[in-house]
């Protein structure tokens, strides 16, 4: 059974625990402080014409119009002072749908606020809603929904009575041009307030917009391909043919509205294709983003075969996943807020799934993001020999949340790949040279022409080796140990693997042992030495003289401490001979 005490479950049922209770309605979170201000809070009821939200007013006097209830249309309207009358009334309202149908437009629904309150972020008036335009005798108005009280007291949104008086100053001289062009027949039936033949034009309208949209983008194509060799090849080709049928529709769209704009179609059946038009237009980009998804994750498929790279297949099939489900959760939210349902309870609520869902799932979100880590970065492969941590050995497989290690002792380990991407990696199977350094210790009985014997030997042995690199090869003495006098090997060799570079060490060694063995002295061992004999006690007449020459010195001032001066160290330069006298180099700069 699961520890339902871990931090992470304790996090998750914490996060849920707040969700429900802040889900719960205030009277039952704290019953006895809304019962003190029970009668403080009065609901707000519902208007019978929908008038509560901008949304509900533009919806409710487009049914009307669509209805041909111009009586209840005008009770959508805040008319001036000027107009009381009923055929006044229904005249704006006929002017204004004429208007609409002509020469304006209204903003898709979902663009509409479906808040009592309206838009506060639009840059207007807090009681004030921008909804669209129309446009007359060369004029341009802008039409605004305004904030009143209606006869309870309570706001409604209405046609603001400034938007009323400036439409019914306006005229139209000519009829709508769908209206001009349609035979009189296809007039006289009206399905949903609108004529029947404006509605089999616009379903006529869908197909020629997507011949001529599939006509301008093929034709582009065309010509992109005769001008850019590229577009033939991958991976261009590729996404051009990913691209083709989503531009087809979104263009198509466009060329629809213009249409519909152009011949002067009724607003009401305007309205009606607007959410489509819109999914539609959603529809498209989604279809391209998966598209190009498929496309790019099957180039990066190829390439990782290419590469052999199996683990990184895995890699791209799991973005590939959660790509499309992204695109998919996204297309719904999108659409169903573009035909007026809102979505904000649904992303809330998607919200604190994912919250929990991350709290819960963070270990396996760590290693799968360290696993794109080791496929992006490439610091080891399958077969490599490394060292991770403490574990070294061959890297049998990566995979998505762990990466298995066959240790020197054939055992299989492990390591999450979260933990293994962020560790200190050493990756033996990229080096280019291999290091051969060892430090020979020899007995002190050693004399320095043996020492001389052993440096100059040692070094021939290096440089006469044709699988040792020559710079930096060196072999020095070093120093004085506490029972050996140390001399130091370091060589770079060329190996192809470890097994060479152990085969070469060894002859390098075993070379070494015989140069050893030909000096007459040998290898040092920890050891104690005790000799017994008569101390001789210091010498007299060799102290006697260090004592007269410090005395000389301190005569005739020149004693060099507590420093030497200038002088002093000018007069001893190169008093000495470097390299030694006896040394090759010395004779040969002697004979330069």
């Amino acid at each position: 059974m699961k520890n339902i005490f871990n931090p992470v479950y304790l996090k998750f049922i914490v996060i849920i625990s707040l969700s429900l209770f802040n889900s719960l309605p205030a009277e039952a979170q704290f019953p006895l402080g809304n019962k003190q201000n029970e009668g403080e809070t009065q609901e707000i009821p519902e208007d019978p014409l929908g008038r509560r939200t901008p949304r509900g007013t533009v919806n409710g006097f487009i049914d009307a119009m669509a209805e041909q209830n111009n009586n209840r249309a005008a009770r959508y309207l805040n008319f001036p002072p000027g107009i009381s009358t009923e055929e006044d009334k229904e005249q704006i309202v006929q002017v204004l749908q004429r208007l609409f149908d002509q020469k304006g437009n209204i903003q898709p629904y979902y663009q509409i606020s479906d808040e009592p309150s309206g838009k506060i972020d639009d840059g207007l008036e807090e009681n004030l809603e921008k909804i669209g335009s129309v446009e007359a005798d060369d004029e341009f108005v802008e039409i605004f929904l305004k904030q009143h009280d209606d006869e309870s007291g309570n706001p409604i949104w209405v046609f603001s009575s400034e938007t009323v008086s400036s439409i019914s100053s306006l005229n139209l001289r000519n009829a709508a041009l769908i209206n001009q062009i349609m035979p009189e027949f296809f007039k006289k039936f009206l399905w949903g307030g609108v004529p029947a033949g404006q509605w089999i034009l616009a379903l006529l309208l869908i197909a020629v917009s997507y011949f001529i949209s599939l006509l301008i983008i093929s034709v582009i194509i065309f010509l992109l391909k005769k001008s850019w060799k590229r577009t033939r090849e991958e991976p261009i080709s590729g996404i051009i043919t990913a691209v083709k049928l989503p531009l087809i529709l979104y263009a198509a769209v466009w060329i629809f509205v213009a249409f519909t704009r152009n011949l002067e179609l009724s607003i009401i059946l305007r309205q009606k294709f607007s959410a489509i038009t819109i999914i539609v237009a959603i529809v498209a980009i989604l279809m391209l983003l998966w598209r190009l998804s498929d496309f790019i994750g099957k180039f990066s498929q190829e390439k990782m075969l290419l590469r052999g790279n199996p683990a990184g297949v895995s890699i791209v099939l799991f973005l590939q996943r959660a790509a499309k489900i992204a695109i998919v959760i996204f297309g719904v939210i999108f659409s169903l807020g573009a035909i007026g349902i809102d979505v904000t309870t649904g992303l809330a609520a998607l919200g604190i799934g994912g919250i929990a869902l991350a709290l819960g799932a963070q270990k396996t979100i760590e290693n799968f993001v360290g696993s794109v880590t080791l496929i992006a970065d490439r610091p080891i492969r399958v077969g490599d020999f490394c060292r991770v941590g403490e574990v070294t050995g061959h890297i049998e497989k990566i995979g998505i949340r762990s990466t298995q290690i066959r240790t020197l002792d054939r055992t299989i380990v492990s390591i999450p790949n979260g933990a293994f991407s962020s560790d200190t990696i050493e990756n033996y199977a990229h080096r280019d040279k291999f290091r051969f350094f060892s430090v020979l210790n020899f007995r002190y009985e050693t004399s320095p022409d043996q020492l001389r014997f052993l440096l100059t030997e040692l070094r021939k042995t290096l440089y006469a080796h044709p699988k040792v690199y020559e710079l930096p090869a060196r072999i020095r003495f070093i120093g004085f140990g506490a029972h050996s006098l140390d001399i130091e090997v370091f060589a770079y060799l060329d190996a192809l693997n470890y097994d060479e570079f152990l085969e070469i060490r060894e002859d390098l060694m075993l070379r070494m042992m015989d140069v050893v063995d030909r000096s007459g002295t040998d290898f040092a061992f920890p050891s104690q030495t005790i000799y017994f004999g008569k101390d001789q006690g210091l010498s007299k007449e060799k102290t006697a003289e260090a004592e007269a020459a410090v005395e000389n010195l301190k005569n005739e001032r020149e004693m060099p401490l507590p420093q030497f001066t200038r002088e002093q160290i000018d007069a001893l330069r190169n008093k000495s001979s470097y390299p030694p006298e006896g040394s090759s180099t010395s004779i040969e700069k002697s004979e330069v």
